[in-house]
């Protein structure tokens, strides 16, 4: 007999929906939106001279192979590039300017050198320019400007550090009150969020040129300015991951009585440590590069140095400046991936 299990009934018709379509990936409202974009964007480069760019920059690719002779760009920056070599290391002082040196006991690995220069005087007799050489004694340390820039990037690193523990003290409580689920008041709300967007909105620079006025050159109005503006950053990071963090422990130890700053503690700050370590690390790398932008405008640390030799034109001394920097953004950047890795780990 035949099992009636393996009897199968006929599958029923599948009736195609009438009236299925794909929805367009977009409407006359996006395609006009990227109109008025493109439109945007055209007007804006003849502004900022988007075409001088091109055509500048094209015309330094021909050059370097051959097809040009020359070019405005690489003129101006092979000249500046090609300054920048041999990087300057060695500090040199007028033996003239040094009173009270004693000869027979220099500064350890200093020596005295001789250098002669040769300039014309208009002789008064017989009308001529004739060559007068001067001979100048200059006391030579071999890494005195090593020393003296590897110096100025510490108290670059020093300004970098404090405005990092300004901006996070500064950045703690205005989470708190900037945090929709924490904050006492929506007044306090508004409050905390109006002012860390104007922390944020106001570049270091300028925060900066306005502390010089108030506290002189130096490293005070330095750190004050890049934790002020660090403070903008943090304070807006901080309080949407407080806002956004996993409700459920929150919500388990608010059942069991205790208050706001309680599961604060508890329930939220392990959620979010990981993540605010990692934003307090990128504040600081990027403290230490902009500690020496402001330095431009007399703000401490190694931009002061680095302005005076642009000035100067002392490319030498710049490129060494540069060099230090790079090697200690690099070794700063390896340490905070590797904090990072084992937060993360």
């Amino acid at each position: 007999m035949r099992d009636p299990r393996l009897e199968t009934s006929p599958a029923a018709p599948v009736t195609p929906p009438e009236h299925w379509h794909l929805p367009a990936p977009y409407d006359w409202r996006a395609a006009l939106a990227v109109l008025l974009i493109g439109l945007a964007l055209i007007w804006s480069a003849q502004r900022v001279e988007i075409d001088k760019m091109l055509r500048l920059t094209g015309e330094a690719a021909l050059a370097q192979v051959g097809l040009q002779e020359e070019s405005q760009v690489g003129r101006g920056l092979g000249r500046m590039f090609g300054a920048l070599f041999p990087f300057a290391i060695e500090d040199r002082q007028e033996v003239a300017r040094l009173p009270g040196l004693d000869r027979d006991a220099l500064p350890r690995f200093t020596r005295i050198e001789t250098i002669e220069t040769t300039r014309y005087e208009m002789n008064q007799t017989t009308l001529q320019a004739e060559p007068v050489v001067e001979r100048k004694e200059y006391l030579v340390h071999p890494f005195g400007y090593l020393l003296k820039v590897g110096d100025k990037m510490v108290e670059t690193f020093e300004i970098a550090i404090w405005a990092t523990i300004i901006a996070v003290l500064l950045s703690i409580p205005l989470a708190i009150l900037g945090a929709r689920n924490y904050t006492p008041h929506p007044a306090l709300y508004t409050a905390s969020r109006s002012l860390v967007s104007f922390l944020r909105s106001m570049p270091e620079l300028i925060i900066a040129m306005f502390l010089v006025l108030g506290y002189g050159f130096g490293s005070i109005a330095g750190y004050l300015a890049l934790g002020l503006h660090g403070a903008g950053f943090l304070g807006k990071f901080y309080a949407e991951d407080i806002e956004s963090a996993d409700r459920k422990p929150q919500e388990a130890l608010t059942a069991l009585g205790a208050g706001k700053l309680r599961v604060l503690r508890a329930a939220v700050l392990p959620q979010v440590a990981p993540a605010y370590v990692a934003y307090t690390l990128y504040i600081l790398d990027r403290n230490v590069r902009m500690a020496a932008v402001i330095g431009l405008v007399g703000a401490g640390g190694i931009g002061q140095e680095l302005k005076g030799r642009y000035d100067l034109f002392e490319y030498g001394h710049v490129g060494t400046i540069l060099l230090v920097i790079f090697l200690t953004v690099f070794v700063l950047d390896q340490i905070s991936a590797r904090v990072r890795a084992r937060l993360i780990g």
